[in-house]
């Protein structure tokens, strides 16, 4: 399961972007996380790896990805709650090449489970956009 993982490795933080920096770029990747969690919410797993970025696509497998995140969030249900509890720009994650980073925290309460921490990492694509490159619950 290399592909949880990395998903795991963005839990670790190094260097950091200066705070204006940051605030824009937390704001844009929240968003494109929300977005992210979207298709997830909708159980549309195939369609969350083809919208991740190039380098989660490179170390997981689509087929794995899907079936791995539906064992996960199947049992779960529906999310009846997110809010963002942190986010945390970086530019360097251990295992990963340095870039930039949003380390982004939700807590979040399902049908099934009543509180947990999803944590989502956007990183900057070399086209500028932000895709999720790593989703890990606690």
């Amino acid at each position: 399961m290399r592909g949880l993982t990395i998903l795991a490795v963005a839990m670790a933080l190094t260097l950091g972007l200066p705070a204006w920096a940051a605030d824009k770029e937390e704001a844009v990747a929240i968003k494109n996380a929300e977005s992210w969690l979207a298709l997830v919410d909708r159980e549309k797993y195939g369609e969350s790896w083809d919208a991740a970025a190039k380098f989660f696509q490179d170390n997981v497998a689509r087929d794995l990805w899907r079936d791995a995140l539906g064992a996960v969030r199947g049992p779960l249900g529906k999310p009846l709650s997110r809010r963002v509890k942190s986010a945390e720009a970086r530019t360097s994650l251990p295992g990963a090449p340095d870039g930039r980073y949003v380390i982004i925290q939700f807590d979040t309460s399902f049908e099934h489970q009543k509180s947990a921490v999803e944590t989502i990492t956007p990183m900057q694509e070399a086209d500028g956009s932000w895709k999720v490159s790593g989703y890990f619950i606690k």
